[in-house]
């Protein structure tokens, strides 16, 4: 049985890596996407993970491949296409904030088929993981949604991270449409706060949460950037604040709090109805310092902290 089995993208982010003697800019390859990232944080806190997506046949692919199976991530889901190339994001950086640009037309990411599913492994998976970018394009937005289904039907918790990157989508109304299309099969969501009223017509953090917990979600968390994050049920509200240290590069610095989020899901065995106050404090402080070791760090993958790492930090907060 898997811990954590993930869909959707994995691509390189081209990170900025200081100027060549020309004065250009130099880009560093860091493995990355969303899932991915998610994954990566929670195997090197020592979860079992599998993958699900597709990569093209080329170099990219190949490291990215390399990078997930020397994490421990199971690649049984990965599928090499040869027809469409790996998708690529360049990466922005100032002040420890991020822009992006993206080769994604049509990246491989995007081409995913629900008959490529390997519905084994959502049947064998304690928690199914995925996020919107997967919804951007036909076919990989019916394999999601194939995905979806089928993990639920099986017993799978289903988180869902509506990771908004304005770019990938023809306008904001279609990206706002179909990101919430998935709202109704979800069973844990985290937002951030500048994704608030796109998600819900909510622009305040609690009030986001509150609608979306009317429409079926169990358990919702928002992350308030440098203030920390907050978590909400039907019963309570908790916030707590972010770790605090100097912002490096933000790359990964949602995803890494999924990873912590989830990590504390599995190993303390967690139904999102029964969560008591105590245990969403506990969560949310766990995460935060994942979080907070992540953006301490270049790249997203290469930055996530193993559980030793984690525990040395809280312990000195």
């Amino acid at each position: 049985m898997t811990d954590v089995t993930a869909l959707g993208e994995v691509l390189i982010d081209f990170t900025p890596c200081g100027m060549s003697e020309a004065g250009r800019n130099l880009f560093e390859q860091n493995p990355g996407g969303a899932p991915a990232n998610v994954l990566a944080a929670l195997s090197k806190m020592g979860r079992r993970t599998a993958f699900i997506g597709k990569v093209g046949d080329d170099l990219h692919g190949a490291f990215l491949r390399k990078t997930l199976e020397d994490l421990g991530i199971d690649t049984s889901g990965m599928i090499t296409d040869p027809d469409y190339f790996t998708t690529l994001a360049f990466v922005g950086l100032e002040n420890g904030e991020r822009s992006f640009s993206f080769a994604r037309k049509p990246g491989a990411d995007t081409q995913l088929r629900p008959d490529e599913i390997p519905e084994k492994l959502l049947k064998e998976t304690r928690i199914f993981h995925f996020g919107s970018l997967s919804l951007t394009d036909e076919p990989a937005r019916s394999a999601t949604l194939f995905a979806v289904k089928t993990a639920k039907e099986n017993g799978a918790l289903i988180p869902y991270d509506p990771n908004y990157r304005a770019p990938l989508w023809s306008d904001e109304e279609h990206a706002r449409e179909q990101m919430r299309s998935v709202i109704p099969y979800v069973d844990i969501m985290k937002i951030s706060d500048e994704e608030c009223a796109l998600l819900t017509d909510e622009d305040e953090p609690a009030a986001a949460a509150e609608r979306l917990l009317q429409q079926g979600v169990r358990c919702v968390f928002v992350t308030l950037g440098e203030d920390g994050a907050l978590f909400r049920t039907k019963e309570f509200e908790v916030t707590e604040p972010g770790m605090r240290g100097k912002a490096v590069d933000t790359t990964g610095a949602g995803d890494s709090f999924w990873g912590g989020i989830l990590y504390e899901f599995v190993s303390g065995n967690l139904n999102p109805d029964r969560i008591g106050r105590e245990t969403a404090q506990k969560m949310l402080r766990f995460a935060n310092t994942v979080a907070g070791l992540c953006v301490q760090k270049r790249g997203a993958i290469p930055a996530m902290p193993t559980l030793e790492e984690v525990v040395r930090a809280m312990n000195a907060r």
